[in-house]
């Protein structure tokens, strides 16, 4: 087994200029295969709920959800630092039962720190999590949890208001423990303010090439979804079309009688 990627090792990153490559995961072999391409981070993601799950939003997820498939990717892996979101209704009734959650999400999958979507309001969440010996990474622009106040996924921090909140936001996020900022569908530009402002680093996703490191959906990478194009993923794989024409394939040998063959036979 591997010597696992640390929290304080990622920072440092930054200071090196090395880029941190992070990539959503959920099962058994996906995370093995990305953990041994050498990924620095995998972040089970409350995007499980859509890429997962077939659902609309991440609001559905559940704490329970997020654990179960946080550890079997721990469990996958031995290099790959393993962040595990904080789903919708975790973390807003209070801090104390956002504490109560995120001790649990740790306690039962050993991951190495969770992520939390938002600015000002969870503050005093992020402070008691460092405090308490759990590393935080911190979410901003395009909050998926927030679709419903949102109403859209479309770019956010384009008005000046919006990005001068995002930056003092960033600000307060740092100060507060985080190890690091996952910035979503923002401005390449705002970005780049963002990630020059702050001693820790940025990971982008939609928000441009300035950021200190760049976080994908593994199902949008790998082309599982003709019909998903967003104008910030770039398709490594087309495993939809790898997918039909193995099935197909099986299919038509087992109707003409060509599978099993006398070799595949006992």
């Amino acid at each position: 087994m591997g010597n696992r990627i640390s929290v304080s090792e990622l920072k440092k990153y930054k200071s090196s200029g090395k880029k941190i490559a992070a990539l959503t995961s959920y099962d058994f072999y996906t995370s093995r295969i990305i953990d041994s391409s050498s990924v620095d981070m995998i972040l089970v993601g409350d995007s499980l709920g859509m890429v997962f799950q077939g659902k609309t939003t991440t609001i559905p997820v559940t704490v329970e959800q997020i654990i179960y498939h946080t550890k079997i990717v721990v469990e996958s892996t031995s290099r790959a630092i393993i962040v595990a979101d904080m789903p919708f209704g975790s973390f807003q009734i209070s801090t104390e039962k956002a504490l109560e959650n995120a001790f649990r999400i740790v306690k039962e999958t050993g991951c190495n720190a969770v992520k939390v979507e938002g600015g000002k309001r969870v503050l005093p969440l992020i402070e008691k999590l460092t405090e308490s010996g759990i590393p935080v990474y911190g979410h901003l622009g395009l909050t998926p949890q927030s679709i419903n106040k949102f109403g859209s996924y479309k770019l956010r921090a384009k008005s000046d208001k919006e990005a001068e909140t995002l930056k003092n936001d960033a600000l307060s996020l740092e100060k507060a423990g985080v190890s690091g900022i996952v910035l979503e569908k923002i401005p390449a530009i705002l970005a780049k303010e963002v990630t020059e402002s702050v001693s820790i680093p940025t990971i982008g996703i939609g928000a441009g090439h300035f950021c200190d490191g760049q976080v994908l959906v593994i199902t949008d990478l790998l082309g599982f979804d003709p019909e998903i194009n967003f104008k910030f993923v770039r398709k490594y794989a087309d495993i939809h079309s790898l997918i039909s024409k193995a099935v197909n394939g099986y299919i038509s040998d087992v109707k003409n009688g060509s599978f099993p063959s006398e070799g595949e036979s006992y």
